[in-house]
């Protein structure tokens, strides 16, 4: 399943076709079913930085020390998803998986922290080094999210 993913039809279905069901599909079945089955997927909630409004993204992600870290790759297009430019303008973001979420904040990291998160994203899900060689000059951002205390 991973190597489908990493096709270009795969990032294609994926950013196209999940982007848009997924958020209903896992609502309505509490998270078991979904466009990604290879990996974990979370819903973020985000609120764009121009139009104010809230929108929600299908993503994989994974933890790292109580933290849920998102990568921005696009399937490695040659530009950022617009979810990133949302969380950079309105850090205070959702996140729900499985029947479970909450509130928290998205940071981008960068320098040592972004190479170890980097290094363990692709270990996760080795697509993202491909998406990177796809992606050319762009540096495909990692996005640490904090939880909120109630």
């Amino acid at each position: 399943m991973f190597w489908v993913a990493r096709q270009p039809l795969g990032t294609w279905v994926a950013l196209h076709i999940g982007d848009r069901i997924d958020p209903y599909l896992m609502k309505a079945t509490g998270g078991r079913l979904k466009v990604g089955v290879a990996w974990p997927t979370v819903l973020l909630t985000h609120t764009g930085a121009r139009s104010g409004k809230k929108r929600t993204t299908p993503l994989a992600y994974f933890t790292d020390r109580g933290n849920v870290v998102l990568i921005a790759s696009r399937g490695g297009h040659r530009s950022h998803p617009s979810w990133y430019y949302n969380v950079l303008a309105n850090p205070e973001v959702e996140l729900w998986t499985k029947g479970g979420g909450g509130r928290y904040r998205a940071k981008e990291v960068k320098g040592n922290a972004r190479k170890r998160l980097w290094n363990l994203a692709t270990r996760f899900y080795p697509g993202y080094a491909k998406y990177q060689e796809r992606a050319g000059d762009r540096r495909i951002p990692v996005i640490v999210c904090t939880p909120q205390d109630e």
